[in-house]
């Protein structure tokens, strides 16, 4: 798969940042107890199979401390959806955060045309985010993102190429803190994973799992 690349709206940054290599989360690995925490909680979470992921390189320069996992939604061997989930900590804080934790995300599917053009789409796209976080009972704060769609045409030596719509969803939001100032990272990724579901039009996981609103017919799985 494509790993998801782009640069998100908030203070935050973005994730075209220069990656470290994989592995590489922070100052010399010398890790603060809550962030060796976080992540594990996230290398140990568990998964509905239809989706792949895997850490990846993380941004450097977004925070002291950072961490990446790339997935996909697959059917067989077609992409349905893909994404990138990156795990900040500074431990002195971040004004703008509101915290010492936060999570960077960016979300991508293809879509039908008509779908995209739908003008309440960015509206119905943040819902999924946001209510799959509610759906896990999350609490998290100073969420900020943005919601783009994309159409594709092709002329030309590319005419033969059918129109492509695409649908981005970036955003980043600070997870509350529990006990020895770890937050719970495991449902904030299973969290995540449910929204990559549903952009990929897979139904709940478990009864209870959806968010306020269903996904549109999409069309069929994309090459990867």
């Amino acid at each position: 798969m494509a790993a998801a690349q782009g640069r998100l709206s908030d203070g935050a940054g973005g994730m075209d940042e220069p990656k470290g290599t994989e592995g590489d989360l922070g100052q010399g690995d010398v890790l603060p107890p809550p962030f060796r925490s976080a992540v594990e909680a996230l290398r140990n979470a568990r998964l509905r199979p239809q989706i792949e992921i895997d850490p990846t390189p993380p941004p450097k320069r977004l925070a002291p401390f950072a961490y990446a996992l790339e997935a996909a939604v697959v059917d067989g061997e077609e992409d349905l959806a893909d994404g990138r989930l990156v795990l900040l900590h500074d431990p002195a804080g971040h004004d703008a955060w509101r915290g010492s934790f936060r999570l960077v995300t960016l979300v991508r599917a293809e879509l039908e045309p008509e779908m995209a053009a739908d003008p309440l789409l960015p509206d119905v796209c943040w819902s999924w985010l946001t209510g799959a976080l509610s759906a896990r009972g999350l609490s998290y704060g100073e969420a900020s993102g943005t919601v783009t769609r994309a159409s594709s045409h092709y002329f030309g030596g590319l005419s033969e190429r059918p129109s492509a719509s695409q649908i981005e969803i970036r955003a980043s939001w600070t997870p509350r803190e529990g006990l020895g100032g770890v937050p719970d990272t495991a449902t904030h990724l299973v969290s995540w994973c449910d929204l990559l579901a549903q952009v990929a039009g897979l139904p709940p996981a478990a009864p209870g799992d959806a968010s306020v609103v269903t996904l549109p017919q999409r069309r069929g799985p994309q090459s990867r």
